[in-house]
């Protein structure tokens, strides 16, 4: 027990064995961010207690291609896809992609500050369907926290999303992330996007991770797509494409440890955004109706209502865009509306 610290402060411990002989070497730092003064974390402090958190792409697929300025206003967290990995294991960087017509990194950096100042997060992704950042050692795990801090002061990022899709080790990944929120302060933004396939029980690796960063993670933004059929918390089997494969695959976090506020629902802005699995907005609606409030559901209704639930993601905002923003146009109010 360590006593007279200062609230939401980062120290560095070191731990050795003392006895008659002397002492032992000492071991490797380890740090760790004490709790804000009203007694609880607050992980990624400034995003709304009900927020939609948006991927904006950083390359050109067929979707609208965006400025990070021509961003929809109802995005609150804007996760930039994606970062890259470099030939040192767990080191990440960023390349701007040319095709996105910025005129030099700092306009693209003045985007990023300009987004900001209309109280948005904007936050650097990690991973994708082809991204392969592995953070498996110590060294690896120093390598991620050292450059994503990096790039959080060179471009001005509040944070990180990780959405490694090629398998993690939690135990580096968590040893990772907890560096980079002692090196970035407790108003870091963390966010996930794991598949559904990683979070069918509390024993899989991005579960685990969750977990263990409970206290700095913001909101885990499960894709619903890209699945096929997964159990729900009842143990029955449920499709995707549905209000109860939302609601029943959701509980499971719910119920599995995560706070409410660090729960949100990913899905397709549309049916181009995604092989399988695209909902109407619409649908994407009725389940959070039926988590915060009891109604609205399907088939599937929770023993309880989580009123704090976080909210929605989409992949992508430039999808949302070439699909005349009806995902953003439909969910956002509806998040923002939430009680």
């Amino acid at each position: 027990t360590v006593t007279g610290l200062k609230p939401s402060t980062s120290y560095e411990f070191r731990v050795s064995a003392v006895n008659g002989a002397g002492e032992s070497a000492r071991s490797a730092p380890v740090t760790a961010t004490t709790r804000s003064e009203n007694g609880g974390g607050d992980p990624g402090a400034g995003v709304p207690k009900h927020a939609v958190t948006g991927y904006w792409q950083n390359f050109d697929n067929g979707a609208t291609v965006q400025k990070l300025r021509d961003v929809q206003d109802q995005y609150d967290i804007i996760a930039v896809s994606f970062a890259d990995s470099t030939a040192a294991p767990g080191e990440i960087t960023f390349n701007l992609d040319p095709a996105l017509g910025y005129s030099s990194v700092q306009e693209f950096k003045n985007d990023i500050a300009a987004k900001q100042a209309e109280g948005k997060k904007v936050i650097i992704s990690v991973g994708g369907e082809k991204g392969n950042v592995i953070v498996n050692s110590s060294a690896s795990a120093t390598r991620f926290a050292d450059s994503a801090h990096r790039l959080m002061q060179e471009y001005g990022f509040d944070g990180v999303d990780i959405d490694l899709e090629h398998g993690i080790n939690s135990t580096y990944l968590t040893q990772a992330l907890r560096s980079l929120s002692a090196k970035a302060g407790p108003g870091m933004v963390l966010t996930m996007a794991p598949q559904t396939i990683d979070m069918q029980s509390t024993s899989t690796e991005y579960f685990k991770l969750a977990l263990n960063v409970k206290d700095i993670l913001t909101v885990v933004n499960m894709q619903y797509y890209n699945s096929g059929s997964m159990l729900g918390c009842d143990g029955r089997v449920y499709s995707q494409g549905s209000v109860d494969f939302l609601t029943a695959l959701a509980c499971i976090q719910l119920e599995g440890g995560l706070d409410p506020s660090q729960v949100g629902i990913g899905t397709p802005a549309s049916t181009r955004g995604a092989g399988s699995g695209y909902v109407d907005p619409s649908v994407v609606n009725a389940a959070l109706d039926c988590l915060a409030k009891g109604t609205n559901c399907g088939s599937f209704k929770p023993a309880r209502t989580y009123p704090g639930i976080r909210g929605a993601m989409t992949w992508s905002t430039n999808w949302d865009a070439a699909n005349g923003n009806r995902w953003s146009d439909t969910v956002g109010p509806h998040v923002h509306g939430l009680p």
